[in-house]
Protein backbone atom coordinates (compact mmCIF):
# COMPACT_ATOMS: atom_id res chain seq x y z
CA UNK A 1 0.00 0.00 0.00
CA UNK A 2 1.18 3.15 -1.18
CA UNK A 3 2.12 6.12 1.67
CA UNK A 4 -1.12 8.14 0.19
CA UNK A 5 -3.82 5.16 0.71
CA UNK A 6 -2.33 4.31 4.04
CA UNK A 7 -3.64 8.26 4.54
CA UNK A 8 -6.52 7.95 3.07
CA UNK A 9 -7.17 5.07 4.62
CA UNK A 10 -7.03 6.33 8.10
CA UNK A 11 -8.59 3.09 9.57
CA UNK A 12 -10.02 0.07 7.57
CA UNK A 13 -12.65 1.48 5.75
CA UNK A 14 -10.97 3.41 3.42
CA UNK A 15 -14.21 4.78 1.76
CA UNK A 16 -14.83 6.10 5.17
CA UNK A 17 -11.64 8.08 4.93
CA UNK A 18 -11.97 8.94 1.35
CA UNK A 19 -15.51 10.38 2.24
CA UNK A 20 -14.82 12.47 4.85
CA UNK A 21 -11.57 13.77 3.15
CA UNK A 22 -14.70 15.51 0.90
CA UNK A 23 -15.45 19.13 1.48
CA UNK A 24 -18.69 19.61 3.92
CA UNK A 25 -20.90 20.87 1.88
CA UNK A 26 -20.30 17.99 -0.47
CA UNK A 27 -20.63 15.52 1.28
CA UNK A 28 -24.24 17.22 2.27
CA UNK A 29 -24.90 17.51 -1.19
CA UNK A 30 -24.42 13.43 -1.53
CA UNK A 31 -26.66 12.80 1.14
CA UNK A 32 -29.13 14.85 -0.24
CA UNK A 33 -28.75 13.39 -3.47
CA UNK A 34 -29.37 9.66 -2.26
CA UNK A 35 -32.77 10.61 -0.39
CA UNK A 36 -33.49 11.61 -3.86
CA UNK A 37 -34.08 14.98 -3.94
CA UNK A 38 -33.45 16.65 -7.52
CA UNK A 39 -30.07 18.70 -8.14
CA UNK A 40 -32.65 21.99 -8.61
CA UNK A 41 -33.72 21.50 -4.54
CA UNK A 42 -29.86 20.99 -3.35
CA UNK A 43 -28.96 23.99 -5.30
CA UNK A 44 -31.14 26.20 -3.89
CA UNK A 45 -30.48 24.70 -0.37
CA UNK A 46 -27.01 25.78 -1.17
CA UNK A 47 -27.90 28.90 -2.96
CA UNK A 48 -25.98 27.47 -6.34
CA UNK A 49 -27.31 26.78 -9.80
CA UNK A 50 -27.91 22.82 -10.78
CA UNK A 51 -25.22 22.98 -12.95
CA UNK A 52 -22.83 23.97 -10.30
CA UNK A 53 -24.18 20.84 -8.05
CA UNK A 54 -23.64 18.71 -10.90
CA UNK A 55 -20.03 19.53 -10.80
CA UNK A 56 -19.50 19.08 -7.28
CA UNK A 57 -20.87 15.70 -6.96
CA UNK A 58 -18.62 14.94 -10.38
CA UNK A 59 -15.55 15.77 -8.90
CA UNK A 60 -16.89 14.27 -5.22
CA UNK A 61 -17.05 10.86 -7.70
CA UNK A 62 -13.59 11.34 -9.25
CA UNK A 63 -12.27 11.84 -5.85
CA UNK A 64 -13.55 8.23 -4.47
CA UNK A 65 -12.81 6.74 -7.77
CA UNK A 66 -9.39 7.14 -7.48
CA UNK A 67 -9.53 6.03 -3.76
CA UNK A 68 -11.06 2.91 -5.15
CA UNK A 69 -8.54 2.24 -7.80
CA UNK A 70 -5.89 2.46 -5.08
CA UNK A 71 -7.46 -0.05 -2.69
CA UNK A 72 -9.30 -2.59 -4.98
CA UNK A 73 -7.84 -2.65 -8.73
CA UNK A 74 -10.68 -4.81 -10.08
CA UNK A 75 -14.21 -3.01 -8.00
CA UNK A 76 -15.36 -1.50 -11.57
CA UNK A 77 -15.31 -5.01 -13.20
CA UNK A 78 -16.63 -6.36 -9.86
CA UNK A 79 -19.59 -3.91 -10.03
CA UNK A 80 -20.20 -4.45 -13.32
CA UNK A 81 -20.27 -7.83 -13.42
CA UNK A 82 -22.87 -7.48 -9.63
CA UNK A 83 -25.22 -5.32 -11.06
CA UNK A 84 -25.63 -7.08 -14.13
CA UNK A 85 -28.57 -8.40 -12.06
CA UNK A 86 -32.21 -7.21 -11.95
CA UNK A 87 -31.44 -5.79 -8.77
CA UNK A 88 -28.57 -5.89 -6.36
CA UNK A 89 -28.78 -4.45 -2.52
CA UNK A 90 -26.22 -1.33 -1.89
CA UNK A 91 -25.17 -3.49 1.37
CA UNK A 92 -23.88 -6.45 -1.56
CA UNK A 93 -22.35 -3.56 -3.59
CA UNK A 94 -20.62 -2.37 -0.22
CA UNK A 95 -19.32 -5.95 0.66
CA UNK A 96 -18.10 -6.42 -2.93
CA UNK A 97 -15.93 -3.39 -2.40
CA UNK A 98 -15.02 -4.04 1.17
CA UNK A 99 -16.13 -1.55 3.28
CA UNK A 100 -19.40 -0.50 5.00
CA UNK A 101 -22.66 0.39 3.35
CA UNK A 102 -22.67 4.24 3.36
CA UNK A 103 -23.70 7.06 0.60
CA UNK A 104 -20.27 6.99 -1.02
CA UNK A 105 -21.13 3.86 -2.05
CA UNK A 106 -23.67 5.09 -4.53
CA UNK A 107 -21.10 7.47 -6.51
CA UNK A 108 -18.92 4.10 -7.33
CA UNK A 109 -21.72 2.42 -8.45
CA UNK A 110 -23.26 4.83 -10.78
CA UNK A 111 -19.38 5.16 -12.03
CA UNK A 112 -20.29 2.12 -13.72
CA UNK A 113 -23.29 2.81 -15.46
CA UNK A 114 -25.95 1.60 -13.14
CA UNK A 115 -28.96 3.09 -11.59
CA UNK A 116 -31.72 2.56 -9.20
CA UNK A 117 -34.33 0.18 -10.22
CA UNK A 118 -37.81 1.29 -11.75
CA UNK A 119 -40.99 0.19 -10.33
CA UNK A 120 -44.76 1.37 -10.76
CA UNK A 121 -43.56 3.22 -6.90
CA UNK A 122 -40.91 5.39 -8.71
CA UNK A 123 -37.41 4.60 -8.40
CA UNK A 124 -36.19 1.77 -5.88
CA UNK A 125 -33.34 3.72 -3.42
CA UNK A 126 -31.28 1.45 -1.90
CA UNK A 127 -30.77 -1.20 -4.91
CA UNK A 128 -28.92 -0.98 -7.88
CA UNK A 129 -28.95 -2.57 -11.70
CA UNK A 130 -27.55 -1.47 -14.99
CA UNK A 131 -30.71 -2.98 -16.25
CA UNK A 132 -33.25 -0.79 -14.92
CA UNK A 133 -36.30 -2.13 -16.02
CA UNK A 134 -35.80 -5.71 -15.46
CA UNK A 135 -36.95 -5.72 -11.97
CA UNK A 136 -40.49 -4.41 -12.83
CA UNK A 137 -40.82 -7.18 -15.71
CA UNK A 138 -39.76 -9.86 -13.09
CA UNK A 139 -42.76 -8.10 -10.77
CA UNK A 140 -45.47 -7.83 -13.51
CA UNK A 141 -44.54 -11.62 -13.91
CA UNK A 142 -44.93 -12.82 -10.53
CA UNK A 143 -48.65 -11.05 -10.71
CA UNK A 144 -49.73 -12.77 -13.33
CA UNK A 145 -50.08 -15.83 -10.72
CA UNK A 146 -52.65 -13.13 -8.47
CA UNK A 147 -54.82 -13.35 -7.13
CA UNK A 148 -52.53 -14.55 -4.16
CA UNK A 149 -53.11 -15.74 -1.14
CA UNK A 150 -51.02 -14.29 1.70
CA UNK A 151 -48.75 -17.31 2.57
CA UNK A 152 -48.01 -17.52 -1.43
CA UNK A 153 -46.73 -13.90 -2.16
CA UNK A 154 -43.01 -14.68 -1.28
CA UNK A 155 -42.77 -17.84 -2.89
CA UNK A 156 -44.86 -16.27 -6.17
CA UNK A 157 -42.57 -13.64 -6.68
CA UNK A 158 -39.69 -15.82 -5.92
CA UNK A 159 -40.73 -18.31 -8.91
CA UNK A 160 -40.67 -15.21 -11.07
CA UNK A 161 -37.42 -14.30 -10.24
CA UNK A 162 -37.78 -10.98 -7.58
CA UNK A 163 -34.68 -10.85 -5.77
CA UNK A 164 -35.61 -12.05 -1.95
CA UNK A 165 -34.55 -8.99 -0.22
CA UNK A 166 -36.41 -7.07 -2.23
CA UNK A 167 -39.68 -5.01 -0.22
CA UNK A 168 -42.30 -6.61 -1.97
CA UNK A 169 -45.08 -5.79 0.92
CA UNK A 170 -44.15 -1.95 -0.21
CA UNK A 171 -44.23 -2.11 -3.57
CA UNK A 172 -47.92 -3.54 -3.46
CA UNK A 173 -49.10 -1.73 -0.96
CA UNK A 174 -47.96 1.71 -3.49
CA UNK A 175 -50.76 3.42 -4.40
CA UNK A 176 -49.71 3.01 -8.15
CA UNK A 177 -49.68 -0.61 -7.75
CA UNK A 178 -51.85 -3.43 -9.73
CA UNK A 179 -52.53 -5.51 -6.79
CA UNK A 180 -54.92 -4.31 -3.89
CA UNK A 181 -54.59 -6.54 -0.57
CA UNK A 182 -57.52 -7.99 0.27
CA UNK A 183 -59.69 -9.87 3.14
CA UNK A 184 -57.43 -12.28 5.41
CA UNK A 185 -53.77 -11.18 3.56
CA UNK A 186 -54.75 -11.57 0.44
CA UNK A 187 -53.92 -9.31 -3.04
CA UNK A 188 -56.12 -9.10 -5.56
CA UNK A 189 -55.91 -7.38 -9.12
CA UNK A 190 -56.95 -4.07 -8.55
CA UNK A 191 -59.39 -3.91 -11.76
CA UNK A 192 -60.90 -7.62 -10.49
CA UNK A 193 -60.84 -6.98 -6.68
CA UNK A 194 -64.19 -8.64 -6.34
CA UNK A 195 -64.62 -11.31 -8.44
CA UNK A 196 -60.42 -12.44 -7.16
CA UNK A 197 -61.96 -12.17 -3.59
CA UNK A 198 -64.54 -14.10 -4.92
CA UNK A 199 -62.46 -17.13 -6.00
CA UNK A 200 -60.18 -17.14 -3.03
CA UNK A 201 -62.62 -16.77 -0.57
CA UNK A 202 -64.09 -20.19 -2.57
CA UNK A 203 -61.14 -21.93 -2.74
CA UNK A 204 -60.77 -21.48 1.14
CA UNK A 205 -64.07 -22.81 1.41
CA UNK A 206 -63.76 -25.18 -0.41
CA UNK A 207 -67.55 -25.80 -1.06
CA UNK A 208 -70.49 -23.85 -3.51
CA UNK A 209 -72.01 -20.84 -1.93
CA UNK A 210 -74.84 -18.35 -2.51
CA UNK A 211 -74.15 -14.84 -4.09
CA UNK A 212 -75.11 -12.84 -0.61
CA UNK A 213 -72.47 -15.43 1.09
CA UNK A 214 -69.97 -13.39 -0.95
CA UNK A 215 -71.19 -9.32 -0.50
CA UNK A 216 -68.93 -9.14 2.85
CA UNK A 217 -65.35 -10.95 0.97
CA UNK A 218 -65.94 -9.16 -1.93
CA UNK A 219 -66.77 -5.88 -0.93
CA UNK A 220 -69.56 -5.55 -3.53
CA UNK A 221 -72.76 -4.24 -2.07
CA UNK A 222 -75.25 -5.41 -3.96
CA UNK A 223 -76.22 -9.30 -4.58
CA UNK A 224 -76.96 -8.98 -7.98
CA UNK A 225 -74.17 -7.49 -8.82
CA UNK A 226 -71.89 -10.19 -6.96
CA UNK A 227 -74.35 -12.68 -9.55
CA UNK A 228 -73.22 -10.47 -12.73
CA UNK A 229 -69.77 -10.39 -11.76
CA UNK A 230 -69.11 -13.82 -11.42
CA UNK A 231 -71.18 -14.89 -14.83
CA UNK A 232 -68.66 -12.69 -16.54
CA UNK A 233 -66.03 -14.89 -15.26
CA UNK A 234 -64.67 -18.00 -16.47
CA UNK A 235 -63.56 -19.12 -13.34
CA UNK A 236 -66.76 -19.84 -11.74
CA UNK A 237 -69.77 -21.88 -12.67
CA UNK A 238 -73.29 -21.86 -11.33
CA UNK A 239 -74.94 -24.53 -9.97
CA UNK A 240 -78.67 -25.27 -11.24
CA UNK A 241 -81.04 -25.46 -9.43
CA UNK A 242 -79.77 -24.15 -6.21
CA UNK A 243 -77.89 -21.37 -7.49
CA UNK A 244 -74.78 -21.59 -5.94
CA UNK A 245 -71.53 -20.37 -7.32
CA UNK A 246 -68.71 -22.88 -7.34
CA UNK A 247 -65.29 -22.85 -9.41
CA UNK A 248 -65.11 -24.44 -12.40
CA UNK A 249 -61.92 -26.08 -11.62
CA UNK A 250 -63.12 -28.35 -9.30
CA UNK A 251 -63.11 -31.63 -10.55
CA UNK A 252 -66.23 -33.05 -8.06
CA UNK A 253 -68.28 -30.89 -9.28
CA UNK A 254 -71.20 -31.87 -11.68
CA UNK A 255 -70.82 -28.56 -13.51
CA UNK A 256 -73.19 -28.60 -16.96
CA UNK A 257 -71.19 -27.62 -20.34
CA UNK A 258 -74.17 -25.69 -21.38
CA UNK A 259 -74.15 -21.47 -20.78
CA UNK A 260 -77.86 -21.42 -20.44
CA UNK A 261 -81.03 -23.42 -20.66
CA UNK A 262 -82.02 -22.92 -24.24
CA UNK A 263 -78.24 -24.31 -25.42
CA UNK A 264 -78.75 -27.27 -23.21
CA UNK A 265 -82.33 -27.78 -25.05
CA UNK A 266 -81.14 -27.73 -29.27
CA UNK A 267 -77.88 -30.02 -27.72
CA UNK A 268 -80.29 -32.57 -27.09
CA UNK A 269 -82.72 -32.34 -30.31
CA UNK A 270 -79.18 -32.26 -32.16
CA UNK A 271 -77.66 -35.53 -30.47
CA UNK A 272 -80.98 -37.76 -30.23
CA UNK A 273 -83.32 -35.65 -33.00
CA UNK A 274 -87.48 -35.11 -32.11
CA UNK A 275 -88.64 -36.33 -28.99
CA UNK A 276 -91.95 -35.84 -27.46
CA UNK A 277 -92.52 -32.77 -25.20
CA UNK A 278 -92.33 -34.39 -21.78
CA UNK A 279 -89.06 -36.96 -22.71
CA UNK A 280 -86.97 -33.73 -24.32
CA UNK A 281 -87.78 -32.07 -20.78
CA UNK A 282 -86.36 -35.50 -18.74
CA UNK A 283 -83.47 -35.44 -20.65
CA UNK A 284 -82.30 -31.57 -20.58
CA UNK A 285 -82.64 -31.69 -16.98
CA UNK A 286 -80.07 -34.25 -16.80
CA UNK A 287 -78.17 -32.27 -18.28
CA UNK A 288 -78.98 -28.81 -16.72
CA UNK A 289 -81.21 -29.33 -13.80
CA UNK A 290 -84.08 -26.16 -14.95
CA UNK A 291 -87.84 -25.35 -13.37
CA UNK A 292 -90.87 -26.74 -15.84
CA UNK A 293 -91.37 -23.18 -16.69
CA UNK A 294 -88.07 -22.22 -17.90
CA UNK A 295 -88.40 -25.44 -20.23
CA UNK A 296 -91.61 -24.19 -21.38
CA UNK A 297 -90.06 -20.62 -22.40
CA UNK A 298 -86.77 -22.80 -24.47
CA UNK A 299 -89.41 -24.12 -26.80
CA UNK A 300 -89.98 -20.86 -27.96
CA UNK A 301 -86.37 -19.84 -29.65
CA UNK A 302 -86.59 -19.82 -32.96
CA UNK A 303 -84.62 -22.86 -33.38
CA UNK A 304 -87.34 -25.28 -31.95
CA UNK A 305 -90.13 -26.46 -33.23
CA UNK A 306 -92.93 -28.92 -33.60
CA UNK A 307 -93.42 -31.38 -36.16
CA UNK A 308 -96.38 -32.67 -37.72
CA UNK A 309 -97.51 -35.78 -35.39
CA UNK A 310 -96.39 -33.60 -32.10
CA UNK A 311 -93.03 -33.97 -31.42
CA UNK A 312 -90.52 -31.53 -30.92
CA UNK A 313 -87.82 -31.02 -33.47
CA UNK A 314 -84.89 -28.04 -35.04
CA UNK A 315 -86.45 -25.93 -37.25
CA UNK A 316 -83.57 -26.89 -39.34
CA UNK A 317 -84.65 -30.11 -39.54
CA UNK A 318 -88.10 -29.22 -40.81
CA UNK A 319 -89.87 -28.38 -37.88
CA UNK A 320 -92.67 -25.66 -37.89
CA UNK A 321 -91.79 -22.75 -35.28
CA UNK A 322 -94.16 -22.63 -32.24
CA UNK A 323 -95.65 -19.54 -31.19
CA UNK A 324 -97.09 -18.94 -27.81
CA UNK A 325 -100.50 -18.34 -27.04
CA UNK A 326 -101.29 -14.57 -26.25
CA UNK A 327 -101.10 -13.85 -22.62
CA UNK A 328 -103.09 -11.77 -20.29
CA UNK A 329 -102.92 -7.94 -20.88
CA UNK A 330 -101.21 -6.24 -17.89
CA UNK A 331 -102.73 -3.08 -16.43
CA UNK A 332 -100.17 -1.11 -17.35
CA UNK A 333 -100.08 -1.37 -21.00
CA UNK A 334 -102.84 -0.44 -23.11
CA UNK A 335 -103.69 -0.61 -27.32
CA UNK A 336 -106.05 2.23 -29.30
CA UNK A 337 -108.75 0.38 -31.14
CA UNK A 338 -106.84 0.57 -34.41
CA UNK A 339 -104.07 -1.51 -33.17
CA UNK A 340 -101.07 0.80 -33.80
CA UNK A 341 -100.16 3.03 -31.03
CA UNK A 342 -99.02 0.79 -28.07
CA UNK A 343 -99.15 2.45 -24.58
CA UNK A 344 -96.66 0.99 -21.47
CA UNK A 345 -96.82 2.89 -18.11
CA UNK A 346 -93.37 2.22 -16.76
CA UNK A 347 -91.76 4.15 -13.31
CA UNK A 348 -87.95 5.39 -12.86
CA UNK A 349 -86.26 2.94 -11.10
CA UNK A 350 -82.65 1.62 -10.74
CA UNK A 351 -82.80 -0.35 -13.74
CA UNK A 352 -84.02 3.01 -15.49
CA UNK A 353 -81.16 5.26 -14.52
CA UNK A 354 -78.56 2.71 -15.09
CA UNK A 355 -79.20 1.74 -18.72
CA UNK A 356 -80.25 -1.32 -17.86
CA UNK A 357 -83.16 -2.74 -19.78
CA UNK A 358 -86.45 -2.81 -18.39
CA UNK A 359 -87.88 -6.11 -17.86
CA UNK A 360 -91.86 -6.38 -19.32
CA UNK A 361 -94.67 -7.87 -20.19
CA UNK A 362 -94.11 -10.38 -22.78
CA UNK A 363 -98.06 -9.35 -24.09
CA UNK A 364 -96.37 -6.40 -25.74
CA UNK A 365 -94.19 -8.34 -28.17
CA UNK A 366 -96.76 -11.09 -28.69
CA UNK A 367 -99.15 -8.17 -29.96
CA UNK A 368 -96.09 -6.60 -31.77
CA UNK A 369 -95.51 -10.22 -33.76
CA UNK A 370 -92.69 -11.16 -32.02
CA UNK A 371 -94.29 -14.48 -30.80
CA UNK A 372 -90.62 -16.38 -31.02
CA UNK A 373 -87.36 -15.67 -29.91
CA UNK A 374 -84.88 -14.40 -29.82
CA UNK A 375 -86.27 -11.24 -31.83
CA UNK A 376 -85.85 -7.33 -31.91
CA UNK A 377 -88.01 -4.49 -33.17
CA UNK A 378 -86.51 -0.45 -32.70
CA UNK A 379 -88.68 2.85 -32.60
CA UNK A 380 -86.85 5.80 -33.37
CA UNK A 381 -87.26 9.12 -31.66
CA UNK A 382 -87.05 12.52 -33.31
CA UNK A 383 -84.02 14.24 -32.27
CA UNK A 384 -82.31 10.79 -30.73
CA UNK A 385 -79.22 8.80 -32.23
CA UNK A 386 -80.06 5.79 -30.46
CA UNK A 387 -83.66 4.55 -30.73
CA UNK A 388 -85.89 2.11 -28.14
CA UNK A 389 -84.86 -0.97 -28.28
CA UNK A 390 -87.59 -3.69 -27.43
CA UNK A 391 -86.15 -7.81 -27.10
CA UNK A 392 -88.18 -10.60 -27.37
CA UNK A 393 -85.97 -13.66 -25.17
CA UNK A 394 -87.26 -16.58 -24.30
CA UNK A 395 -87.46 -16.00 -20.60
CA UNK A 396 -89.18 -12.35 -20.69
CA UNK A 397 -89.35 -9.03 -23.00
CA UNK A 398 -87.30 -6.27 -22.20
CA UNK A 399 -86.98 -2.19 -23.65
CA UNK A 400 -83.97 -0.63 -22.93
CA UNK A 401 -82.38 2.47 -24.02
CA UNK A 402 -84.81 4.51 -21.43
CA UNK A 403 -81.68 6.79 -19.42
CA UNK A 404 -81.18 9.96 -21.60
CA UNK A 405 -85.17 10.39 -22.49
CA UNK A 406 -86.42 10.12 -18.81
CA UNK A 407 -83.46 12.56 -17.72
CA UNK A 408 -83.97 14.84 -20.91
CA UNK A 409 -87.84 15.19 -19.05
CA UNK A 410 -86.46 15.97 -15.81
CA UNK A 411 -87.40 13.00 -14.08
CA UNK A 412 -86.06 11.44 -11.02
CA UNK A 413 -86.13 7.88 -9.70
CA UNK A 414 -90.09 7.28 -8.14
CA UNK A 415 -91.13 9.07 -11.70
CA UNK A 416 -94.09 7.76 -13.51
CA UNK A 417 -93.83 7.84 -17.01
CA UNK A 418 -95.70 6.77 -20.36
CA UNK A 419 -93.89 5.00 -23.18
CA UNK A 420 -96.37 5.02 -26.54
CA UNK A 421 -95.13 3.25 -29.62
CA UNK A 422 -96.15 3.17 -32.89
CA UNK A 423 -96.47 0.49 -35.09
CA UNK A 424 -96.65 1.83 -38.71
CA UNK A 425 -93.94 3.67 -38.80
CA UNK A 426 -91.55 2.33 -36.09
CA UNK A 427 -91.45 5.87 -33.75
CA UNK A 428 -91.82 6.11 -29.85
CA UNK A 429 -91.80 8.83 -27.53
CA UNK A 430 -92.57 9.15 -23.71
CA UNK A 431 -94.80 11.79 -21.48
CA UNK A 432 -93.43 12.51 -18.11
CA UNK A 433 -97.27 10.55 -16.01
CA UNK A 434 -97.07 11.89 -12.17
CA UNK A 435 -99.57 13.76 -11.08
CA UNK A 436 -98.18 17.71 -10.02
CA UNK A 437 -98.30 17.12 -6.62
CA UNK A 438 -96.56 13.77 -5.74
CA UNK A 439 -94.35 13.89 -8.69
CA UNK A 440 -90.83 13.03 -7.27
CA UNK A 441 -88.78 15.50 -9.20
CA UNK A 442 -90.92 18.15 -8.56
CA UNK A 443 -90.53 17.77 -4.61
CA UNK A 444 -86.87 17.20 -5.23
CA UNK A 445 -86.50 20.69 -6.76
CA UNK A 446 -88.15 22.51 -3.80
CA UNK A 447 -84.77 21.46 -1.93
CA UNK A 448 -81.80 24.21 -1.75
CA UNK A 449 -80.21 23.45 -5.40
CA UNK A 450 -83.50 25.71 -6.19
CA UNK A 451 -83.78 23.65 -9.61
CA UNK A 452 -86.95 24.44 -11.25
CA UNK A 453 -89.04 21.62 -12.65
CA UNK A 454 -91.04 21.73 -15.25
CA UNK A 455 -94.79 20.05 -14.00
CA UNK A 456 -95.69 17.50 -16.03
CA UNK A 457 -98.96 17.22 -18.41
CA UNK A 458 -101.71 15.58 -16.31
CA UNK A 459 -103.49 14.66 -19.31
CA UNK A 460 -100.49 12.51 -20.29
CA UNK A 461 -101.94 10.56 -16.92
CA UNK A 462 -105.21 10.35 -18.38
CA UNK A 463 -104.38 8.97 -21.66
CA UNK A 464 -101.79 6.53 -20.13
CA UNK A 465 -103.06 2.93 -19.75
Amino acid sequence: MTERGSAMAGDDDWLQSAFGALPARSRRMIEDRADGKTLRSIGEEHEVSRERVRQMLVKAQKHLCAGADVFVDDWRDRLTTLTGRSAVPQSEVAAALGVRDQVGVGLLVEAVGAEHPLTWAGRLRGWWTRSPGALEVLLRRGMEEAPLRGEDVTVTFAAAGVPDEVPLLDLLGHPDSPLVSGFGGTWLRRRARGRDAAYLFLLASGEPCRAEDLLAPTGIKRKPAVAEALRRDERFVQLRLEGKWALAEWPHLNVTPYPNAVEAFVAVLTELGPLPKDALFVKVGERYPVTLWRLHQCLLDDRVGITEDGQIELVARGAIPIEESEPARPARMAVDPAGNVFGVRLTVDKDVLRGSGVVVSSWLTWQLGMRQAPMVRTFSIAGHPTPIVLKRATSAAQISSLRVLVQEHGMVGGCEFVLFLRTDDSTARIEHACTQHVCPAAIGADGTDGTEVRPPDDSATERAP
